[in-house]
């Protein structure tokens, strides 16, 4: 029998079984243990290591970060209508590895509503990324005929479309954004930070069936909504310069043209208009976005002859009596190495006095002109009116122009400047050197911005007007102003005389530098003026690109400029006593309006166009017909209301009223509501807005209910802010 107190006298010694079973039994534990090592080491990692790594995953599967976006601000003119405000509509984003097992359900879905190929939708699923956009930007009205509720992986998203109310209207001023709402141009690429805001967040939890709910204990960035920009525009001034620029161009059958228009004492851009226009609602080429007004360069001609004058009369160089001969219209010049050049003269004259080679525009008095002044002073006089160097507009892609160093001219580059060739220069250095001599020679920074409002509607930004320098002194530019008034009394731009004010300007012709040469039958025209001369209000310059039809700056743009200068006077209170005086318009009515700060609008309801209007006139105030017909049929602000002198009454004709079309909509009522909110209604039925005022619309026409064509567009008036336009400040 056993017994385990014996002593043991010996050791047994194990079988070979016996060993080989413990060794493999030793392995055995052996990985045991490293197997519990390594649990507890993968423990210790997820647990402590990546311990935030982890949690994040799991708080994805609860939670989710949806993004607040912030509204992007609205543009306005300097009298507070709305230029570019935002319309909302909708977006459908998905997760492929969530929607590629449904893909070809989504896609019939999608293409019954949109009209795409359901191949389209189903390549953009089958893809290997985590988020795509099916669709950007459909209309609400739309988007709700997808079935959403069916489709698995699909995100709804209401995204914010900038809308222009005013289509073409400064489009390449106001600019363009993106499909992601970023400006790319203009004011809205200039001005993106501002006017895009900051977005915000807000945490929500997420169910066993994936809905989201919000909790008050996760955090929640607000969105900061952008801030909104007035600029110094004037949307009556813009729309005159738009519609005069875009007939000067037919009849004149130019490639193309621009107008600008700058108050001389203080710099302000009263309008700026490029042609051809660009809707900026439905963008055709991208390239119509180019603002050539800061962005290109032109030789000037003798729009530029402003340097070569000032120069010579301010170092008392010549007087305005002083006689020259000029040449009868061919000038022989010799430089050294027998080169020869001829100046020519579109009006041949012997002798003229100085004054008189101005305002017949002599590019051989000029020249003569110049070899008194040297190339020194001519340079620095160039320089002064700011040639050669950008304005600092703030407007994207302004270039500086070009003006050479005296130590690079050639033999002929005085003659040659003086007279605008052999230099370039941006159409807004042009008008702000001509701005210098109405603002008796100081010359002011040229700005386009107002002010600037954050969302509550606070100012936190206004422009002011910004002294560069004195260009010439008062008595010299006295004597610019008569020059350039010559030009229109009896020389060169004699056709846009207006009885009753007086003018000052100056013609350009110069022929185009093109591939290394001047081409041939290829002209700019130009013309740039202001009024009224004893104190002007406005400087406007007008350039026509290869006009065929008439090539000077005389016959192509002068035109231009009078209408526009003509449609601005007739529409301004301000010079209204001006145009009485001279005209003998006695009436008492208007001589009432003229001499106080208000009028009283009388009733032309029901009357015939021409009657309205010259009952209109004889109140001291404009009219506007709003559509078609020969009778009256509403009229708004409503008759009996004061407002100031000088304001527009618009006029809804009787036409309107009958316009029915085979893709016919009736007008929703948006009496009542806000302008976004009116702007959103009227978009989603396919309509256009123009709107009178701000505030809250208290009136539309044509009225709630009646049938009108598609894209037609719809004039809302808001209250309590009434249009008081075309308006000289």
């Amino acid at each position: 029998m056993w017994n385990p107190f014996a002593k043991k006298t010996e050791q047994t010694n194990d079988t070979p079984q016996q060993k080989d079973y413990k060794h493999r039994l030793l392995i055995v534990k052996i990985l045991f243990l490293m197997a519990f090592a390594a649990a507890a080491a993968r423990l210790v990692q997820i647990q402590v290591i990546e311990s935030g790594i982890y949690q994040e995953i799991a708080r994805k599967q609860y939670e989710a970060r949806v993004p607040l976006v912030a509204q992007r601000g609205n543009i306005y003119d300097r009298n507070g209508n709305i230029l570019v405000t935002n319309s909302d509509f909708v977006s459908f984003a998905a997760d492929p590895a969530i929607a590629g097992d449904d893909a070809r359900f989504i896609a019939h879905e999608f293409s019954k509503v949109t009209g795409k190929p359901e191949r389209e939708y189903i390549a953009k699923l089958q893809t290997k990324k985590r988020f795509v956009w099916l669709e950007r930007h459909l209309r609400p009205d739309v988007a709700e005929l997808i079935p959403l509720k069916k489709m698995g992986g699909i995100v709804k998203m209401n995204e914010a479309v900038r809308l222009y109310h005013h289509d073409e209207v400064a489009g390449q001023v106001l600019g363009a954004t993106n499909i992601d709402n970023t400006g790319v141009s203009g004011i809205e690429q200039q001005f993106n930070d501002v006017l895009r805001g900051l977005d915000g967040y807000v945490i929500m939890q997420k169910d066993g069936l994936g809905r989201q709910r919000p909790s008050v204990d996760y955090p929640r960035e607000e969105a900061v909504n952008g801030h909104s920009i007035e600029l110094t525009i004037d949307l009556q001034y813009q729309s005159i310069a738009d519609e005069e620029l875009k007939k000067g161009v037919a009849r004149s059958q130019a490639e193309a043209g621009l107008v600008v228009m700058l108050r001389p004492q203080t710099g302000e851009v009263l309008a700026m208009s490029n042609y051809p226009h660009v809707n900026l609602n439905k963008i055709e080429h991208a390239d119509l976005l180019k603002n050539r007004v800061v962005s290109d360069m032109y030789e000037p001609g003798s729009v530029f002859k402003i340097v070569t004058a000032s120069a010579a009369l301010q170092h008392d160089l010549v007087t305005l009596e002083k006689k020259f001969y000029a040449e009868n219209g061919k000038y022989k010049i010799e430089y050294p190495g027998k080169r020869i050049r001829f100046i020519n003269d579109t009006h041949p004259m012997r002798d003229v006095t100085f004054l008189e080679g101005m305002a017949y525009s002599s590019n051989i008095v000029m020249a003569k002109v110049s070899d008194l002044i040297g190339p020194e002073k001519l340079y620095k006089q160039a320089r002064d009116f700011g040639f050669g160097m950008p304005t600092g507009i703030e407007l994207p892609a302004e270039i500086s122009g070009q003006l050479k160093k005296t130590s690079e001219w050639s033999l002929a580059s005085l003659n040659s400047i003086a007279y605008g060739y052999e230099v370039g220069v941006t159409p807004l250095q042009i008008v702000s050197a001509y701005a210098a001599v109405a603002n008796d020679g100081i010359l002011m920074k040229p700005y386009i911005v107002q002010r600037e409002r954050d969302e509550n509607g606070q100012e936190v930004f206004a422009g002011e007007p910004v002294m560069i320098r004195r260009v010439i002194p008062k008595n010299v530019n006295e004597q610019m102003k008569k020059m350039f008034e010559s030009v229109v009394e009896y020389g060169t731009g004699s056709m846009v005389k207006i009885l009753g004010v007086r003018i000052a300007g100056k013609t350009g012709t110069a022929r185009k530098y093109i591939d290394g040469k001047y081409e041939v039958g290829s002209y700019n025209a130009s013309f740039v003026g202001f009024f009224p001369v004893e104190k002007p209000e406005i400087v406007c310059l007008v350039i026509l690109e290869k006009p065929k039809a008439g090539y000077t700056g005389a016959l192509a743009s002068a035109p231009i400029f009078k209408a526009i200068t003509d449609r601005i006077i007739n529409n301004s209170g301000l010079l209204a006593k001006t145009m009485i005086a001279e005209q003998n318009v006695t009436t008492t009515a208007v001589l009432k309006t003229v001499n106080d700060g208000t009028v009283s609008i009388p009733d032309v309801a029901e009357k015939d166009a021409e009657d309205a209007v010259g009952i209109l006139k004889q109140s001291g105030l404009a009219a506007k017909m709003i559509g078609t017909g020969d009778e009256v049929v509403r009229q708004y602000p409503p008759a009996g209301k004061k407002v100031e002198r000088g304001s527009i009454v618009q006029l809804m004709m009787n036409e309107n009223e009958h316009a029915v079309a085979a893709s016919a909509t009736k007008i929703p009522d948006v009496r009542g509501m806000s302008v976004r909110r009116a702007v959103n209604k009227l978009a989603a039925e396919q309509l256009g807005v123009s709107i009178v005022g701000t505030g809250v619309v208290v009136n539309q026409f044509p009225s709630p209910g009646t049938t009108i064509k598609q894209g037609t567009k719809v004039t809302v008036m808001c209250e309590p802010k009434a249009i008081t336009t075309a308006q000289l400040y």
